[in-house]
């Protein structure tokens, strides 16, 4: 069922803190994403607004707020909320939203006494992910890539959401070290296998989602109205590649080559919170198939999509430089098509499950969303402003992933950065 919008949208509302209502925050009132931070008194829920984190728990002593979700989102780990009943969540970002707005309802003294400069804490991951799917959603960087490879694509692109179950285990919080993997490669401009470090270590610009309830048995399969249940918020998803090992395992499908880490960003907007800005889906060509009977609703062709804007940059050194500008609406498939195609088989979701898009490709060459399509699989230099070439990151190397919901009418909301820098490989295996 689609969101519906209310008091908590509303472009009129101020916070009484500052920040909030700031110019071009990733975090105005609006937003209310949740996350868990640790400021030395130990890992527990938050609330960012502005540059400020709201302690659930101080609020949750202090009466301030109270309910299921209130409970729930206080712990080390964001899995109990994700849980929680959808309006129950609901009536804890309502009740947030009145405590922190201008002329608000509750206790003020109490409402700024947990606020937790978000300078002085460290963001932690927001829950351990319980599965992690990579989809493949971008029929532009699918086609590309294809091209640049000289093959035509594998037909399944355009009737299915194509996917590889991840490692869970190597999700990890956005400024996580990226240390470049060691595994068998064929190093470019020869023929032979040897052991060595990466040598075309990439990114992929990602959208990602984690599941809630109420979620599938065995067996079960899941709709395209239940899916739309089933999301509870979404994040930045950066899942780094390592292309030469990837190219030269990619017997079954992705292994070593992706399994070394992905990273997120720490907070999580709800999807009650992105509901100004939902989007037709991208619909079909006459010369591509029809979408299958079990992927096609009305709902997800009127509004499945997110007008959420997608950046890029990448520090050699010398200042970050925008490299990539795509949006999540140019996907081929949407979440809900993801989430129902992922249980079509009889595989059961759990709560605490997190998929991402693939690498969001747009149609344009700036919409490029990995190095291996901006340099052509390495033929073609990026020259950055400042005269600095990449083919791939280099050692030292940052590259953060930004992102922001826009509509006109509304006020828009950003995910914060998910941000990682390329740290030397360790002794070879």
């Amino acid at each position: 069922m689609p969101t519906e919008l209310n008091a908590t949208h509303d472009p009129a509302r101020r916070s009484w803190v500052d920040s909030a209502n700031a110019e071009g925050t990733d975090f105005p009132i609006q937003n209310l994403p949740f996350g868990v931070f640790d400021d030395g008194k130990g890992a527990r829920g938050g609330v960012a607004l502005g540059d400020q984190i709201v302690d659930l728990t101080a609020l949750l002593r202090a009466n301030t707020i109270s309910g299921p979700a209130a409970e729930a989102a206080c712990g080390e780990s964001l899995l109990p909320l994700f849980a929680c009943a959808r309006q129950d969540v609901s009536a804890l970002r309502a009740a947030l939203s009145d405590v922190y707005r201008m002329g608000g309802a509750g206790d003020q003294r109490a409402a700024e006494a947990a606020l937790v400069p978000m300078s002085g804490a460290k963001l932690l991951m927001p829950a351990k992910p319980t599965a992690f799917t990579d989809f493949c959603t971008s029929a532009d960087h699918i086609l590309r890539m294809a091209a640049n490879g000289g093959r035509p694509p594998m037909p399944a692109w355009a009737t299915l959401p194509v996917a590889y179950n991840g490692r869970a285990s190597s999700v990890a919080v956005s400024g996580t070290p990226v240390v470049r993997p060691v595994g068998q490669v064929v190093p470019p401009g020869t023929s032979e296998m040897v052991v060595a470090a990466e040598p075309m270590l990439d990114f992929e610009l990602e959208f990602g989602a984690w599941l809630g309830g109420p979620v599938n048995a065995l067996a079960e399969t899941v709709g395209m109205a239940r899916a739309e249940e089933i999301l509870f918020g979404c994040c930045l998803v950066n899942d780094w590649s390592a292309r030469a090992i990837q190219f030269y395992e990619m017997l079954l499908g992705p292994h070593l080559g992706k399994s070394f880490l992905t990273t997120i960003s720490p907070w999580v907007v709800t999807m009650e919170a992105l509901a100004p800005f939902r989007v037709a889906g991208r619909g079909r060509t006459g010369d591509e198939p029809d979408v299958p009977a079990y992927l096609n609703d009305p709902f997800d062709r009127q509004a499945g999509g997110l007008n959420v804007e997608l950046t890029a940059e990448l520090d050699t050194g010398n200042g970050p430089h925008t490299i990539v500008q795509t949006n999540v609406a140019e996907l081929f498939w949407t979440l809900a098509q993801m989430v129902t195609h992922q249980a079509s088989g009889g595989a059961p979701l759990d709560v605490g499950d997190l998929i991402a898009t693939g690498t969001v490709s747009g149609a344009a060459d700036e919409a490029r969303a990995c190095l291996v399509e901006i340099t052509k699989l390495g033929k073609e230099c990026l020259i950055l402003p400042d005269g600095t070439e990449r083919v791939m990151l280099e050692d030292g190397d940052t590259l953060t992933l930004r992102a922001k919901a826009v509509a006109e009418g509304y006020v828009p909301i950003g995910f914060g950065p998910c941000a990682g820098t390329i740290a030397p490989a360790r002794t070879a295996a």
